[in-house]
């Protein structure tokens, strides 16, 4: 639904020649609507540079464009301006779901129309477009006549940071895809790094990321000297990095900015360089929360395969359905309920999983009807294990099962180094795979949650099946290794999430995972699971525990009713990798919810709640670590508490190391 579009087009110049133009203007500048980016493109040496200003701040100074195809064959140089054309465009869009409900979509956009003076004469478009939030540009190479295939060896964009900031990153080309701990240190120090990558400098803060990612290799960043980075895509097993026919479009190139870290976090830049909503009837999409026999197998109580600790049997299906319905969840995951899992599923390279027969001891019509009864609704699941071959030889067959046993909503796992075993997740092949399987899934009416994804670059505007995914490391590791540090949740806001939702899987009670393996357990407190669900923002939150550990347990109440679908959100204040302390306004009442975590630090906050509607009152209902709790020290103990207040109100919360407050503002 739009509320509001207004657009304008402004002709600076012919798409061609220009007589009013002087052919010696090689310089152009964009500003954002409100002034507060300034992109230049210079032309000055034949070359298309660019440079971005934030305020008076130079952020980026002038950077190489351009590209490397097939016998070293360049096209950076020798350009001419052949037109340009400026536009602005504002709009207020709506969110099928999201942490924002409505969006402003809010930009001026130059497109610059280069040609080659001589030889073959290749036409190359670059649009740039300025937000106040940021900047972003891409590559058009237009259809011209090329008949043979285009293969792009190198992508040549830089990044010529004019300040060298510490920087949080994950590596990239290693086993686990996404899933590594963050390293804070120096521009000039990093080798080649995942985006989103955030850099704080003393002034300014600024994530590098990409928007709208189709048919293309996905962007990681190397640095080549000094605070210089440079794209590195992500190549094809031949060490090409694009495959393409006669033309081709790059994704955005992004660099959200802000005054402060904080500011990242509810940039919507991403999502509106994304195309629209291509769902139309979107009444089947909707946000849940959910259990799953899941954590149980992470920790050793069940396993995955059939067995004598066989955790998707019949039996316990009907187990958790019983307590999924008892508790008001909506939805429970079911992994492991078909064959192919075996305790060395993991090393068997293209291990053949069916997605229609059932594991032993497991009866999916059975299970799906009696959940039915129980107002339940079934998450299926596939783990490929990477095959893709076999997956998608079977994919029609496992999506119309799920339709006709009633199962809206599907998981989908990659486990393995390299898709295919030869492929990266995230070059070309891999990103042109995710979005296959993902508009399939529309066909079929199904909602799709991926593990061990590529990462996100705002599909879910055009696709909002896509509901969530995982792309860092979960909960999961605190069942069965060293775990996350307290940091680490400290971290994420800053960085992965600005990408999009994640899947984490928090609100774990039993923090000490008493029924785990020995020495494992999460390093936070109970407390601190709840804000994550706030923290965290997931159209899907997984509650992970097992059912016991939150029957009876008065702390559920607030899992029970913190939404999944926001009207707003506001980070009220947040260091990367310290703390954070996020409010979201409910979409569906006047309530607000607030999740506030801290690192290995105990803090003491005094949080304005000017958040609130002005004159309204409120309950609010505090679940925070009890006196004496942190992660070492009695972590479950949460007490709850309940007072009155108003937007003139303060309220002052005190956080055990790596412990958390988490509330519910009731409005009366």
């Amino acid at each position: 639904m739009i509320k509001k579009t207004i657009l304008y087009f402004s002709l600076v110049a012919t798409m061609l020649s220009c007589a009013k133009k002087s052919s010696k203007e090689t310089i152009l500048t964009l500003s954002s609507p409100g002034g507060n980016n300034v992109v230049t493109f210079d032309l000055s040496n034949n070359s298309p540079m660019y440079a971005v200003k934030h305020g008076a701040k130079q952020i980026v100074s002038l950077s190489q464009m351009g590209f490397v195809f097939k016998d070293q064959d360049s096209l950076k140089n020798n350009f001419e301006i052949v037109g340009t054309k400026e536009s602005t465009y504002d709009n207020t869009w709506t969110q099928v779901w999201g942490e924002k409900s409505e969006i402003r979509n809010h930009y001026n956009q130059l497109t610059v129309n280069l040609q080659e003076k001589e030889n073959q004469k290749r036409k190359l478009n670059i649009e740039f477009r300025a937000f106040d939030d940021g900047v972003a540009f891409r590559y058009v190479f237009p259809e011209q006549g090329i008949k043979d295939s285009i293969f792009i060896m190198d992508e040549l964009t830089e990044y010529n940071l004019t300040e060298d900031g510490n920087a949080w990153w994950i590596p990239a080309y290693r086993e686990n895809r996404y899933e590594y701990l963050f390293t804070k240190s120096p521009v000039s120090t990093l080798d080649t790094v995942h985006t989103p990558l955030t850099i704080e400098n003393k002034d300014y803060s600024i994530s590098i990321h990409e928007a709208n990612l189709i048919d293309f290799a996905s962007t990681t960043l190397v640095n080549t000297k000094g605070s210089v980075l440079k794209t590195d895509l992500v190549p094809w097993s031949d060490g090409v990095k694009v495959k393409t026919k006669d033309s081709f479009t790059t994704p955005w190139k992004t660099i959200q900015i802000g005054e402060k870290p904080t500011d990242l976090i509810t940039s919507y830049l991403i999502l509106n360089l994304n195309e629209p909503n291509k769902i139309e009837d979107t009444s089947w999409i909707k946000p849940f929360t959910y259990m799953g026999i899941w954590w149980g197998m992470h920790i050793g109580k069940y396993s995955f395969w059939e067995g004598p600790i066989q955790g998707a049997t019949t039996k316990h299906a009907k187990e958790y359905i019983d307590a999924t319905s008892d508790l008001g969840i909506d939805h429970l995951l079911i992994e492991g309920w078909n064959k192919g899992w075996t305790p060395a599923w993991y090393e068997n390279h293209m291990h053949m999983f069916s997605f229609t027969k059932e594991a032993d001891n497991f009866n999916l019509v059975e299970v799906t009807d009696y959940a039915k009864e129980h107002n339940v609704r079934i998450i299926g699941y596939h783990e490929t294990g990477s095959n893709l071959i076999n997956y998608k030889k079977q994919i029609d067959d496992a999506f119309a099962l799920y339709n006709k046993v009633g199962i809206h909503d599907v998981k989908i796992g990659h486990v393995g180094s390299k898709l295919n075993m030869k492929e990266w997740h995230h070059g070309q092949f891999g990103v042109n795979y995710f979005r296959y399987v993902l508009k399939k899934a529309a066909d079929y009416h199904l909602t799709v949650l991926y593990h061990e994804p590529i990462k996100d670059t705002g599909e879910r505007r055009t696709y909002p099946n896509m509901m969530s995914r995982e792309a860092a490391r979960g909960q999961e590791y605190n069942a069965w290794s060293d775990g996350n540090p307290p940091n680490y949740t400290a971290t994420l806001p800053f960085t992965r999430l600005l990408s999009g939702p994640m899947d984490f899987t928090a609100g774990v009670l039993d923090v000490e995972v008493k029924q785990g393996y020995p020495g494992r357990r999460i390093h936070s407190t109970a407390a601190k699971q709840l804000a994550l669900t706030v923290v965290v923002f997931s159209p899907i939150q997984m509650f992970a525990d097992l059912p016991e550990n939150y029957k009876g347990q008065p702390a559920f109440q607030f899992l029970k009713e913190v939404p999944t679908n926001w009207e707003d959100t506001k980070v009220l204040n947040g260091e990367i990798g310290e703390y954070i302390t996020t409010a979201r306004k409910d979409l569906k009442s006047g309530d607000w919810f607030l999740g506030s975590l801290t690192n290995e630090k105990a803090r003491d906050f005094d949080v304005s709640l000017d958040f609130l509607e002005e004159g309204a009152t409120y309950e609010a209902q505090i679940y925070a670590d009890a006196k004496g709790t942190d992660v070492d020290h009695n972590p479950t103990a949460i007490t709850i508490s309940k007072q009155k207040v108003t937007a003139k109100d303060h309220l002052n919360l005190h956080l055990g190391a790596s412990g958390g407050a988490a509330i519910r503002f009731k409005k009366l």
